[in-house]
């Protein structure tokens, strides 16, 4: 049966390669467990613009719209650093991600048992840690205006203004208490509003939908600043993380190197529903291009399949399947096979990026 569709853009640096990785994890769902999917490919970034003169075409955005799940591997890279901004390979993200109103970034910060001792942090602080933190995406200060570097009273000022809409603040609340009725049922609230009114604002209408729609979710609210602190004393006190963009910027990264490697994270980015009822979606590793590695088969694909799982299970129901991949993951990661950026034990030697992609296809049959 015809699962959904998915739009792949793989990017640049070792997008490529770890989206091949995916393909096989794709293929395998639609020989092994009845999962077809309906796949296109296309370009963005970098890759775009050196065929388009853009980090995305018009037709490729197209196309995003009107698929159920578009997978992204990475952009940019030091070619394209002397770019003009308006056409550096992130522009093509930031369209994506604007164009298509996906509000609600999804950054789980999880720790595979077999993996936490690469934390800076003790073991017992960040074993079986997971949690999610829900950012949102398309507005507060990096969109706000009035925005700009200008001169005043003979000298230059930068200006960036935090700007939240009593709705903008409300739909992405209710997508982190929607996402802790999976979970734990715990949402936390991160803002400032010690010193800022758009963070007094922030409260108070989280606290308004929390309290006519999901008085069965725990909540409670903490200071930005403070939650940082407290993810790095014992992060297994929260279950989700609901922030504003720029806050959720800077706490979904302190997050991820709980973990011990950013390379091994994958990300959501969910928007309204489509006529279909299922999101509109965005599915890409934290990860970056990695230009310095790229084609020598040395680049992480985990960060990317964990990004199919979240597909398959926001964007085509299939949570029981996600569940298989993740404990395909862990199962490879258990038996001690890494790729380079996870070594850390003497002796051990690296696998490479489709040696780590043909392992979790073998702990997938031997899940059957």
């Amino acid at each position: 049966m015809n699962t959904g569709s998915i739009l792949i853009l793989p990017g640049d640096g070792i997008g490529p390669e770890v989206m091949a990785e995916v393909r096989r994890i794709i293929d395998w769902y639609g020989d092994k467990r009845g999962l077809s999917f309906e796949v296109s490919e296309d370009l963005v970034g970098g890759a775009a613009y050196d065929v388009h003169g853009k980090p995305l075409a018009d037709e490729t955005m197209e196309k995003a719209q009107g698929v159920d799940a578009v997978l992204l591997g990475a952009v940019g890279g030091p070619k394209y650093d002397d770019l003009d901004f308006s056409v550096k390979p992130e522009r093509g993200l930031l369209r994506l991600r604007k164009e298509m109103d996906l509000f609600a970034n999804l950054r789980p910060a999880q720790c595979f048992d077999a993996l936490a001792d690469f934390s800076s942090l003790k073991r017992e602080v960040v074993a079986g840690l997971d949690i999610m933190i829900v950012r949102e995406l398309t507005s507060g200060v990096y969109f706000g205006e009035p925005r700009g570097i200008f001169e005043e009273n003979g000298e230059r000022v930068g200006i960036n203004t935090q700007r939240y809409t009593e709705s903008e603040i409300a739909r992405v609340a209710r997508s982190a208490f929607e996402l802790a009725r999976k979970r734990g049922n715990k949402v936390c609230s991160m803002e400032k509003a010690n010193v800022m009114e758009s963070g007094i604002l922030w409260r108070e209408v989280v606290q308004k939908v929390h309290d006519a729609e999901y008085p069965d979710v725990e909540l409670s609210h903490m200071y930005a600043d403070a939650g940082g602190m407290q993810l790095t004393r014992w992060p297994k006190q929260f279950d989700v993380i609901v922030t504003d963009n720029l806050f959720g910027d800077l706490l979904s990264d302190v997050a991820a190197m709980l973990t011990g490697s950013l390379g091994m994270l994958p990300s959501a980015s969910l928007g309204a529903p489509m006529e279909n009822g299922r999101p509109k979606a965005l599915y890409e590793p934290v990860h970056g291009s990695a230009p310095d590695i790229t084609g020598q088969g040395k680049a992480n694909p985990i960060a990317c399949i964990l990004s199919f799982a979240m597909a398959l299970r926001y964007s085509f129901d299939q949570g029981g399947e996600a569940d298989r991949l993740e404990a395909a993951v862990e199962k490879v990661l258990a038996d001690g096979l890494r790729t380079a950026d996870l070594l850390g034990e003497d002796g051990v030697q690296p696998v490479s990026t489709s040696e780590m992609g043909t392992a979790i296809l073998a702990a997938l049959d031997a899940s059957l």
